[in-house]
């Protein structure tokens, strides 16, 4: 399906661009692109809290690993742009393997987890807990870097209360709005929980928006750089993304939690990484994080394959026979009347 979805949206894009008589269809539809993302989010987070149990939704010990790791490799890639005087063409590519790694988890990083059979609620906590932890480090870092290529330079305060008014509203508002259904609605909430993988498939049709704006994104740069940096770019968002996943699942592989920390660490919101790059970095590192959207959901698509794999090889009762029920006999004594 993942696949899929990515192709669809990449071929859709170029049918598009490149036929003439369908370009007053697409110049129709292009403002609505920035609208129906955030509706394809608040879809896909909804249906996930519907499912959710509400009091298990709070931090657990592995959520201040996957934290640690995060602001580390960040601050360490900081120090190499800062220490090292980089600029041009090395600063672009430094800032989009940066903007990948600061950015928050993916929204829909809890439905791949619940996916892979791993736990719904910590991860979808964790969610919460990145797009916080991605505001201070975008405010906090990216006034460091060297401002050259025009990106626009905020305070703190500024920095921080924008990037949470981006994520605050599709985060939240499909958690109100959730809880409130399933208190309050339970038919329809009953309805909303029976669609087996209804959160999945609602995904999948954002990674069809999400693939065509990405290609938009690539055709729109090659105006203006090479095909060998953009294809550089492309090669480091990959290196970026297996390296996170690779690290998540080394976090949770001792606390059996190798799911939940790869999917918190690796897959991330693009979406906010591309606008982040946009406004406060060189523009051409938005590639990165479009880049990585076909990386994660290739890896995502790996995982879910394999699972399904490995679930269809394993036998009945996990490879023990069922026990035999021994025979007894009842016997009933009862007492002769004489």
């Amino acid at each position: 399906m993942l696949p899929l979805a990515i192709v669809a949206g990449i071929v859709i894009y170029l049918v598009f661009h490149n036929v003439p008589a369908l370009h007053g269809v697409a110049a129709w539809y292009y403002p609505y692109n920035n609208t129906i993302m955030p509706l394809g989010t608040f879809l896909v987070l909804f249906v996930t809290f519907c499912k959710a149990d509400f009091k298990k939704l709070i931090p657990v010990k592995w959520h201040l690993r996957v934290a640690i790791v995060q602001i580390v490799v960040a601050l360490l890639l900081v120090w190499v742009i800062n220490s090292m005087h980089i600029t041009g063409a090395p600063l672009v590519l430094l800032e989009a393997a940066l903007v990948c790694i600061v950015c928050p988890c993916a929204t829909a990083a809890a439905v791949m987890t619940a996916k892979l059979g791993g736990n719904l609620e910590e991860t979808t906590s964790f969610t919460f807990i990145s797009n916080i932890l991605s505001a201070l480090l975008i405010s906090l870092f990216f006034p460091m870097l060297p401002h050259t290529t025009g990106g626009e330079t905020l305070s703190f305060l500024a920095t921080f209360a924008c990037i949470l008014r981006k994520v605050g509203f599709v985060l939240f508002f499909p958690m109100v709005v959730a809880f409130v259904v399933k208190h309050w609605m339970k038919p329809f909430h009953r309805a909303v929980v029976g669609i087996k993988d209804l959160s999945f498939y609602l995904w999948a049709g954002t990674i069809v928006v999400d693939a065509g704006t990405t290609a938009m994104n690539i055709t729109n740069s090659m105006d203006m750089v090479s095909l060998s940096l953009l294809f550089t770019i492309a090669a480091l968002s990959l290196l970026v993304c297996l390296m996170q996943f690779s690290f998540g699942h080394f976090i949770g592989r001792h606390i059996d939690k190798s799911v939940d920390c790869g999917q918190a660490l690796g897959q991330k919101n693009t979406t906010v990484a591309i606008w982040v790059a946009t406004v406060f970095l060189n523009p051409l590192s938005s590639v990165g994080p479009g880049c990585y959207i076909l990386w994660q959901n290739t890896i995502n698509s790996i995982e879910i394959y394999a699972r399904a794999r490995k679930e269809r090889r394993q036998p009945a009762f996990n490879g023990t026979p069922a026990p035999r029920l021994a025979r007894s006999r009842v016997v009933v004594r009862t007492k002769s009347k004489r």
